[in-house]
């Protein structure tokens, strides 16, 4: 059977296909983001607390190369293949650049469930692929439309999204601290993690339900691309985390980083950068397909990749 926070994913998806009255007051769902975020970025720093070296040098570097590479690779395939257009196509590649907070957490479970081992700075992975992409993207357009400035407020706008903040600001706290000095406090966040990762998936089960009903079938190149890029990402991040000699655990966090779709830092950076983007159309492929696939058959799917990818 899968995890059990995946079951929670499907009921709010059921409960969206059914047109339930079922919603997540938007409180609620801003508590619970953020509440998960500072969780996920606290993890990383207390496990971090007295393990930085500059051993990590080149596994950072490696990172920030692939958040680099991706939306590189992807602004063209979108214009060729997708038939997009430059607004939408640098849209969609800062997105899939980018990462996913909530597909790591499911990442991590996954790996914790099954006892992998896992690296102290695997929640940094998180942070150093969100920035990269969004600005590589954004200087992709540019560069196709021939508009020039405006790249302090973007850096700006990356810098300062709350998903960034909260996640480099709990892994800072996480580290400074350390795990004795945190003790009053980890019961809240790492002791209710799977509560909270469980509510969270219940809302984004029923926001994915919402882009799919009813199936917007004129987007089925987009469709196509959320569904088959995941699979390519996947093994792109694997290859990286064999190469680096990562734990398998870590490994598999990075490739389902890589495989999924930002659909909270990314828009609101997108939506200020590129007035011409639908970036309804982004949050679409992140949140109503690639998002799903990762959570309920991706991430296992790219744990025996992992293993095939490694004899």
């Amino acid at each position: 059977m899968p995890d059990i926070v995946i079951m929670f994913f499907l009921l709010g998806v059921l409960a969206g296909l059914a047109k339930s009255d079922l919603k997540v007051p938007k409180a609620a769902y801003d508590t619970l983001s953020i509440l998960l975020m500072l969780t996920l970025g606290l993890k990383g720093g207390l496990a971090l607390h007295g393990q930085v070296s500059w051993h990590l040098l080149p596994e950072v570097i490696t990172v920030i190369l692939l958040g680099i590479a991706i939306p590189l690779l992807l602004y063209p395939l979108l214009r060729k293949f997708i038939l997009l257009n430059a607004a939408n196509s640098a849209s969609i590649a800062a997105h899939y650049g980018s990462a996913s907070a909530g597909t790591f957490a499911v990442a991590l479970a996954f790996a914790e469930a099954n006892n992998l081992s896992i690296a102290p700075q695997t929640t940094l992975y998180l942070v150093l692929l969100e920035l990269p992409a969004i600005v590589v993207a954004i200087l992709l357009y540019k560069k196709a439309t021939g508009s020039t400035g405006g790249m302090k407020g973007i850096w700006h706008e990356a810098l300062t999204s709350r998903g960034v903040v909260l996640l480099t600001g709990g892994v800072i706290i996480g580290y400074l601290y350390g795990p004795e000095a945190s003790k009053d406090i980890a019961p809240l966040f790492l002791g209710a993690f799977k509560a909270l990762l469980a509510l969270f998936l219940l809302e984004m089960g029923v926001c994915a339900s919402q882009h799919l009903n009813p199936f917007p079938k004129q987007h089925w190149r987009l469709i196509s691309f959320a569904l088959i890029a995941p699979f390519g990402l996947a093994v792109i991040g694997i290859a990286a985390g064999i190469a680096l000699g990562l734990p398998e655990g870590s490994t598999l966090i990075l490739a389902a980083l890589t495989a999924s779709a930002s659909y909270i830092a990314a828009p609101a950076a997108i939506q200020a950068a590129i007035k011409e983007a639908d970036v309804g159309l982004a949050i679409f492929a992140a949140l109503g397909v690639t998002f799903p696939l990762n959570v309920l058959v991706g991430i296992p799917v790219y744990f025996e990749m992992m293993q095939w990818l490694a004899i």
